[in-house]
């Protein structure tokens, strides 16, 4: 990115308006070309803007103060503030482009077309045009245009610009892949399993291009600020300007319209304006760069004040991968009880059910009839005319089914058939090898409070938070429970901060929306728990929180310092300009000086600290929409 044109061009004429001597008319009109070259965008914008009755702007005072300025015939002063002010417009844009680079290059997901097999054809088609169940042929080196499931052929993905993760992935038959991932090494057919619209590429662009739309409090502030500040300043200056020449005795008018001037220039509110915006937009651009998908800035905001993290449990704090560990039936033999449980969870997504499926391990086949599940309860299924149950104790009570006391470590599955007990499965989830690093990391960042909500048995959930140095569990919660008790967290009079909920399943979805901040874990999450989240984690790394929060108070921490600084130095010559203190030139490095100096401070918000940067778990890609 290069400088304008005009900015050399202006200071060549300016300089020749200097150094050439003749009629007074040739160094005027060169200095009044400068300025128009330099500055005619500002006087367009300023003009269109008063037509549209948005009168009081920046571009407002730059051309008032400038065309002030050429009126008592300090052309030097004028062009300056213009140069000054172009070069700080380049510098916003080059800062701009730099957030908005790092998120595209994050998010460069989108491949320009898809090679699908139709009819033992192969064709190339746009993306949007492949269909679900489409087979599509990936060869190394090219990017995965949709989701879907791997039938043939092993290789190494490139995850990175999903997860931020740079170790690649192996993966093979039978494995999800992602939208937006990179075939290294075979040759692949892929069965589809999601239409464009519902791809990953897909729901991380819209995640992004909507995100910049959400203010933070201080984008918001100040938005509110400037419009009332604006007005304000201009009549103080008019003021400044006329009513001492009126008052003082041997005040003189070009003195005071000089002063009122600099009071212009100092006032216009651009490092406020477009620092702290463009703070927030680097703050995103650089969790975006780590794997986190922040959906607008004031989600940041919110979470640089967190002081409560509540945790779900499966699939966010354990590996959400299950095992069957054993049968204990009530009745007839654990084959039986194993196919049965297998019939009824046959069609549904929940990671128990497929380790049910995986491992009763024969095809299904006998047909089960109408199948309901429960979101935190169970399935209740049509098995070969039976009434069938399969879930936790709490779904079975509520079908009038007694359901004898059992201990085990592990999540319980019963089942019963026709309102007779039959027996229950015990279902193992191992929890993430870094978890427990990952909650050491929010406390050393300062959060002390931390609790784990789940469905789970008592006896299940307290292993694993003892397992996580958890002292705070709450278990057999449906979905409502786990909003009320997030609620009943949120109300306590002595609460400080905000509530942090991390979840990836659908009965996650409503506590996730109502915490005051929402993460969702993005590769093993549900449709429902991504959307209703406002951050998500793109490869379920929950060191990733952690890092999300340092992002967010670093960010805050700038957006701050920004504000901070841009009004103390306007404060400062401001009251020098009222005094006479100060020349044009002190104003125009109070006002350009301060916001390039702003801008260059939040371009900090884009970097990362090596932490950040690298996943400490690995787990195999799961599918973002799966």
């Amino acid at each position: 990115m290069r400088i304008p044109l005009r900015v050399p061009a202006a200071l060549a004429l300016m300089a020749a308006s200097l150094l050439i001597r003749g009629p007074a008319w040739i160094p005027s009109a060169l200095a009044i070309s400068a300025y128009a070259v330099s500055g005619y965008d500002v006087l367009w914008r300023a003009l269109r803007n008063i037509t549209r009755g948005r009168v009081f702007d920046e571009n407002f005072l730059m051309s008032l103060a400038t065309v002030g300025a050429i009126i008592i015939g300090e052309y030097a002063e004028a062009v300056a503030v213009m140069i000054f002010y172009q070069v700080g417009e380049f510098f916003q844009d080059y800062a701009v482009d730099r957030s908005r680079g790092a998120i595209a290059d994050a998010m460069d997901l989108r491949p320009e077309s898809a090679r699908v097999l139709r009819d033992g054809q192969e064709m190339t088609l746009n993306p949007e045009e492949a269909r679900v169940g489409d087979t599509l042929l990936l060869r190394p080196g090219e990017r995965v245009p949709l989701d879907g499931v791997i039938l043939t052929g092993d290789t190494t993905l490139d995850t990175a610009a999903l997860t931020g993760e740079a170790m690649p992935r192996e993966a093979g038959p039978g494995d999800d892949i992602l939208s937006g991932t990179v075939n290294l090494t075979g040759l692949l057919t892929v069965r589809v399993s999601h239409s464009f619209e519902q791809s990953t590429v897909s729901r991380i662009l819209e995640m992004v291009e909507n995100a910049t739309d959400k203010k933070s409090r201080q984008e918001a502030f100040i938005t509110r600020f400037s419009a009332v500040y604006t007005p304000v300043v201009v009549i103080l200056a008019l003021l400044l300007a006329f009513v001492p020449p009126l008052i003082i005795p041997g005040a003189m008018l070009p003195d005071w319209v000089y002063r009122a001037l600099n009071f212009l220039v100092v006032s216009c509110p651009c490092a406020l304006v477009v620092s702290v915006p463009l703070t927030f937009f680097a703050g995103i651009g650089g969790a975006s760069r780590a794997g986190i998908l922040v959906k607008g800035a004031n989600f940041l905001e919110t979470l640089a004040e967190a002081s409560t993290f509540v945790f779900d449990k499966t699939g966010t704090l354990t590996e959400g991968s299950f095992t069957v560990e054993k049968a204990v039936p009530a009745m007839g033999t654990e084959e039986e009880l194993l196919r049965l449980a297998a019939l009824a969870e046959r069609h549904s997504n929940h990671p128990i059910a497929r380790s049910i499926r995986e491992a009763w391990g024969k095809p299904l086949d006998e047909e089960s009839g109408e199948l309901k599940e429960l979101p935190g309860g169970g399935v209740v299924a049509e098995i070969g005319g039976r009434h069938v149950l399969a879930g936790n104790a709490r779904m079975l009570a509520s079908h009038g089914v007694p359901v004898p006391e059992y201990s085990a470590n592990g999540t319980l599955v019963h089942l019963a058939s026709d309102g007779e007990y039959l027996g229950h499965l015990v279902i193992s989830d191992l929890v993430k090898p870094c978890a427990r690093q990952a909650l050491g990391k929010l406390r050393r960042e300062g959060i002390e409070e931390l609790v784990m909500l789940t469905g789970d048995t008592e006896q299940a959930g307290r292993a694993a938070a003892e397992g996580l140095n958890i002292s705070q569990v709450h278990t057999g919660l449906l979905p409502q429970d786990k909003v009320a008790k997030v609620e009943e967290l949120m109300a306590r009079p002595n609460r400080k901060g905000s509530l942090v909920f991390a979840g990836d399943g659908v009965n996650d979805a409503p506590v996730l929306a109502r915490a005051d901040v929402g993460f969702a874990m993005g590769a093993l999450g549900t449709d429902a728990a991504i959307e209703a989240a406002d951050i998500v984690i793109m490869n379920d790394d929950p060191c990733k929180m952690a890092s999300a929060l340092r992002i967010a108070r670093r960010t805050v921490k700038i957006a701050r310092q920004n504000a901070g600084f841009a009004i103390g130095v306007k404060l400062l010559v401001l009251g020098l300009s009222v005094f006479g203190l100060s020349t044009l030139w002190m104003a125009v490095l109070a006002d350009v000086g301060v916001t390039v100096l702003a801008i260059l401070n939040a371009m900090r918000a884009l970097s990362l600290k090596r932490e950040d940067k690298v996943c400490v778990c690995e787990f195999q890609p799961g599918a973002l929409a799966a």
